[in-house]
């Protein structure tokens, strides 16, 4: 399919088609971020992006303005309009991240691999973007490479797992810590056991009837 074409294939097309059959006929331009989606994953090896082919396809099968389908397009940060690297660095820079480092993470970047926000190593490799929030605050500072999420990260550890993922490697997503979804660091601190059993002659315990 050469870049001036367009259309689903495969396994695209059938997710295609069932998302657009989510909603009735009238109302299937409701489906169009997840044919962007698609559109972007069907073309992994092709620079990983929406293609302008594609968002004309998509406006066509969607029966909706071209310019529609770009105001989508261009709303999403995840939606990538450009070709990206092999693994896409999605840092995040909003409030509690950056409080936490997350101006380290960028130049750990810099210096290593030579990008900054928006550029894309020489090899294709990496692809660096500032984004708004990803919605793992409590684990700040993180990133989102592709589809996974690295959080708790320093420099090192960030740095660390980008080598790794470059070498073809296998990498720990999640916290970079250990802990647990957004348990505190060093573990839980409440709610370690459960209720206390009551006694007879605990305020609460139930009372015995009458004669």
């Amino acid at each position: 399919m050469s870049a001036d074409s367009f259309e689903f294939t495969g396994r695209f097309l059938e997710e295609a088609e069932r998302n657009i059959a989510k909603y009735p006929p009238e109302r299937k331009q409701s489906a169009v971020l997840a044919l962007l989606f698609l559109a972007q994953e069907q073309n992994h090896d092709g620079g990983g992006h929406v293609t302008e082919a594609a968002l004309r396809a998509i406006s066509e099968k969607l029966e909706m303005p071209y310019i529609r389908v770009m105001e989508v397009a261009t709303f999403f940060t995840q939606i990538n309009l450009k070709p990206v690297g092999r693994f896409h660095v999605q840092l995040c820079g909003t409030t509690p991240c950056m409080l936490r480092g997350a101006e380290e993470l960028m130049q750990a970047v810099k210096e290593k691999y030579g990008i900054g926000h928006g550029q894309t190593t020489e090899d294709q490799t990496f692809t660096l973007t500032e984004v708004e929030c990803l919605g793992a605050c409590c684990n700040a500072p993180m990133v989102q490479i592709n589809d996974d999420f690295f959080e708790d990260l320093t420099p090192e550890t960030l740095i660390g797992v980008m080598e790794t993922l470059k070498g073809g490697g296998e990498v720990t997503v999640g916290s970079q810590i250990g802990r647990i979804t957004s348990e505190p660091e060093g573990g839980p601190t409440t709610l370690l056991t459960g209720p206390a059993p009551q006694t007879a002659d605990a305020p609460n315990a139930p009372q015995g009837g009458g004669d």
